[in-house]
């Protein structure tokens, strides 16, 4: 009952926010848009989304060896390529998550190693995301007028990298109660080894260009979606406008992101002084983008070896 009252919140946040996101647009701009669309640029955007899983799948090999297993790059890439599937059929924003854990795990890492890397993969991402964000603050305080978005944007991005460096020093601290104690425990675990992918000397370097890079592309992808109805977005607008987007867009209150991306990229095309109107064309076409790739990962999924051979869950997590 209680999965299924989350399932049915989840949609009419969806269906509320999307409501907002159209209420009071003037739709003969959209479809004057989307009577130009160019799918070449398409295309391209989807090429780009594909270099993305790519790129997730060098950061999670990393992170697999640090924590004590090797996940083959190309075995990764099939495995967010399955798992973009079920972060669009899946009512939750860690759905794609949930099943790469679940491959990985029952594939020979063991329930505990792929629940460490794919909750490791995960925080390095949002790490990054944050540290962008935080970074473009001087461009958008440039771009946006409106003292509140200003503030707004500086606090979401301060507060995200905030709690990502507190996750950082949880593995730093001395304290040994932090390891017997079961609400601690797994999560210094998960902080300790994220530590060693970060700043350890095999693994720093290509982490922060490939996580950094992953997000670059999805401005890529935006601005390549733009391109694709004439949109009159620059480059250096999206750069500071898409990245506070994508992080508000990771909140797991909609279903796979429908209608809170509309909303926000409707706001942040407005605090930039462009038409809300294309904002919301935009970030429909990046979601059918987004959504066509999930499609595409079902397939992977309905003809690969894992989905024929079936087979139970692996173990929960348990204490040692």
């Amino acid at each position: 009952m209680r999965k299924t009252l989350l399932l049915l919140a989840k949609i009419l946040a969806s269906g509320v926010l999307l409501y907002l996101a159209l209420r009071g647009i003037d739709f003969t701009q959209v479809t004057s848009r989307l009577k130009q669309i160019n799918l070449v640029w398409v295309a391209l955007a989807f090429a780009v989304a594909l270099t993305q899983l790519w790129l997730g799948a060098v950061r999670w090999h990393d992170v697999t060896m640090v924590c004590g297993t090797e996940l083959p790059i190309a075995r990764a890439f099939r495995y967010n390529y399955i798992g973009a599937f079920f972060n669009q059929t899946l009512p939750s924003a860690i759905g794609g998550d949930a099943m790469r854990l679940w491959l990985l795990g029952r594939n020979g890492a063991g329930w505990r190693t792929a629940t460490y890397s794919v909750f490791i993969d995960r925080a390095v991402g949002l790490i990054a995301l944050a540290v962008l964000v935080v970074g473009a603050l001087p461009l958008s305080w440039r771009l946006i007028g409106d003292e509140n978005g200003r503030y707004a944007l500086a606090l979401l991005g301060v507060g995200s990298l905030g709690a990502g460096v507190g996750f950082l020093i949880l593995g730093r601290l001395p304290w040994d109660w932090l390891d017997r104690w079961f609400p601690t425990r797994h999560v210094r675990a998960c902080s300790v080894l994220a530590n060693q992918v970060l700043f350890g000397r095999r693994t720093a370097l290509r982490i922060a260009v490939v996580s950094i890079a992953i997000h670059v592309l999805a401005v890529v992808m935006v601005w390549l979606v733009a391109q694709s109805i004439a949109a009159p977005a620059r480059p250096t607008q999206l750069l500071a406008l898409v990245p506070p987007v994508m992080l508000i867009t990771m909140l797991p209150i909609s279903i796979a992101g429908w209608g809170l991306r509309e909303a926000t990229m409707m706001v942040a095309f407005g605090y930039a002084g462009l038409q809300q109107a294309d904002g919301l064309t935009v970030s429909l076409l990046y979601g059918t983008i987004v959504f066509a790739l999930g499609a595409t990962g079902g397939l992977v999924w309905i003809l690969s070896s894992e989905k024929a051979q079936g087979g139970p869950m692996p173990e929960p997590l348990t204490e040692p």
